[in-house]
């Protein structure tokens, strides 16, 4: 596949859009898991007897991490042509899968998410500061409106580099202060994917439908990303495109 014009939607503006991408069988696939990893965080939270863990709010916001580890059939999609041509068209011709993700809001209410940059929360968790900047593929698993909280950006936040971030208990996540005026919200039918710079300044609305809002993360590096210090791996640095070339299949 090319996209060139999502390649230059990316350089502009910090994100693109990639409208119904995904494949009926690899929208199925990660339908088909959801549930489970969000009933894998309602035991995490039974078990710590909480309702709240990190940014994970019971019945409202759900945040299930690593998934591909525990489900490897999520590698169709993590290291197939679609997301080796995604990786190509926006980081260029070096990128190594990163991180995957669950985010699931709950209907009636589920909570929204504060403006931020993703590269914000590698740094608040301890990550290096001067990473290289990398690429979130948000991916609805059904039709992203307003109404059901999708996805808003701020187009060209991008070239500012990474904001100081402030954790706010209230809404349980970190956050950056946004002039809205700029933003803007991405309506998209599921099986579309919105690919964003961690430096690109987003947030999430609430979930104001009768049902859930259920999305899936994905993100690659342009470089294997190392914790401070130690200098260990962080997360997962498994190449998929190296030299423009796909290196890593499903």
């Amino acid at each position: 596949m090319r996209f060139a014009d999502q390649a230059e939607q990316f350089r502009k503006n910090g994100f693109a859009v990639f409208e119904r991408a995904l494949s009926d069988e690899q929208l199925e696939l990660l339908r088909a898991n959801c549930d489970d990893f969000v009933a894998r965080e309602d035991a995490r939270l039974d078990a710590a007897g909480a309702d709240t863990l990190g940014i994970t709010i019971r019945g409202r916001r759900y945040f299930a991490n690593e998934c591909q580890r525990e489900q490897p059939d999520l590698r169709r999609l993590l290291f197939s042509e679609l997301m080796a041509d995604v990786c190509r068209a926006t980081l260029g011709d070096t990128a190594y899968f990163f991180f995957d993700q669950y985010v699931v809001k709950g209907p009636d209410g589920g909570t929204s998410f504060s403006w931020h940059q993703d590269s914000g929360y590698v740094i608040h968790n301890g990550g290096p500061e001067d990473h290289l900047p990398y690429l979130t593929c948000w991916i609805p698993l059904d039709d992203a409106t307003v109404a059901n909280g999708t996805v808003r950006l701020v187009p060209g936040s991008q070239t500012g580099g990474v904001a100081p971030h402030i954790w706010r208990d209230e809404t349980k996540d970190i956050a950056v202060d946004v002039d809205e005026a700029a933003a803007v919200a991405v309506e998209v039918p599921a099986g579309s994917i919105v690919a964003f710079s961690s430096h690109t300044l987003h947030a999430t609305g609430s979930n104001s439908t009768d049902k859930p809002r259920r999305v899936y993360l994905a993100q690659y590096t342009a470089e294997a990303m190392l914790n401070p210090g130690t200098r260990q791996l962080r997360r997962n640095a498994i190449p998929i495109v190296q030299g423009g070339r796909q290196v890593t299949f499903a």
